[in-house]
């Protein structure tokens, strides 16, 4: 277990996967109501590793991640607002409604962009790395993809582009043991993602996702290494999402017992847990937390209901960038 954190800190992360949490559970929902279109890929279970990486980074530091990027895009600072509205299509989302689940983008915030195309956005951040590099810049690259991603050839070609050239990226692997409907062990030769680093002649972590402290520890290290000049660092957080692939998924691949042996080892919980027994935090102050994490949510889903559809010929908007 890391050193704890500041009680202030530790306050202001259990509430922010309390947020992601009901967000999380709040979408599904309006999914079955059909505010929502299209699908969807949830990160209950996995808000330990976005909160504890997105406190551990500095302001100037980017990401970019997976579809199943709510999460990352709450952790970093993206409004509700902002993020339900998005979800419906509505103008006032972060993208104006043109992105919708899979694709959540905050430049302001440091969210370069979800990406719908597996280990897509492993490249761009090697890019956005070597800006830093170039510009002189004190920023660090942070790019998150999943278990099966590590399987494609644009992990490879990123992890050694960064490595020959030193460049400041953290590679974050979210391995929740399945790659969609696969379980690592039928795709993957390797137990630990993070051992595919030495390859590459950068350091690899195996981390425990559902520690959020740990895994801020173990990210503040990678960072400060890529920050002095030394180099990529793949990390590896061994989580476990606690719902299906994606909406329409309900896991019957999951062997017996499985899911109930992480739900035993949730986030929120662990957290939670730690705090009481250190005099942080009691069952009633817990609610209400809960109570003003739900109250946030539930304000930004009214909001979005209200606000406008894009208009028709927002279609023909933002497909060029022009100065």
């Amino acid at each position: 277990m890391a050193q704890a954190l500041p009680m202030e800190t530790r306050q202001a992360m259990l509430r922010r996967m309390l947020e992601i949490r009901i967000a999380e559970e709040e979408i599904q929902q309006m999914f079955l109501q059909n505010l929502i279109r299209g699908t969807t890929h949830l990160c209950i279970g996995q808000e330990g590793c976005s909160v504890g990486v997105a406190h551990a980074m500095q302001p100037g530091d980017t990401v970019t991640c997976t579809y199943r990027g709510h999460g990352h895009a709450l952790a970093l600072g993206m409004t509700m607002k902002a993020l339900m509205a998005e979800m419906m299509g509505k103008a006032s989302g972060c993208c104006k409604g043109k992105g919708g689940s899979m694709h959540m983008t905050d430049a302001a915030a440091g969210l370069l962009g979800a990406n719908a195309i597996v280990g897509a956005q492993l490249p761009i951040a090697v890019g956005a790395a070597l800006t830093y590099q170039v510009k002189g810049l004190p920023h660090v690259a942070v790019t998150f993809f999943g278990d099966g991603a590590a399987n494609i050839g644009a992990f490879h070609e990123a992890l050694n582009m960064a490595a020959v050239w030193k460049l400041p990226v953290v590679f974050c692997c979210e391995n929740n043991m399945y790659g969609e409907y696969s379980a690592q062990h039928k795709t993957t030769p390797v137990a630990d993602i993070a051992t595919r680093a030495i390859a590459y002649n950068m350091p690899g972590m195996v981390v425990d996702g559902q520690d959020v402290e740990t895994v801020h520890a173990k990210m503040s290290e990678a960072l400060a290494r890529a920050r002095a000049g030394d180099g990529p660092t793949l990390v590896e957080f061994k989580t476990y999402r606690y719902r299906g692939h994606s909406r329409t998924d309900t896991a019957p691949y999951r062997p017996a017992g499985e899911l109930d042996e992480w739900l035993q080892r949730d986030p929120i919980d662990i957290l939670k847990r730690r705090m009481i027994d250190d005099g942080q935090l009691d069952e009633t102050e817990f609610q209400e937390m809960k109570e003003g994490a739900g109250a946030l949510v539930y304000e930004a889903i009214e909001y979005a209901k209200a606000e406008p559809y894009p208009p028709l010929e927002e279609l023909l908007t933002d497909i060029y960038y022009e100065k």
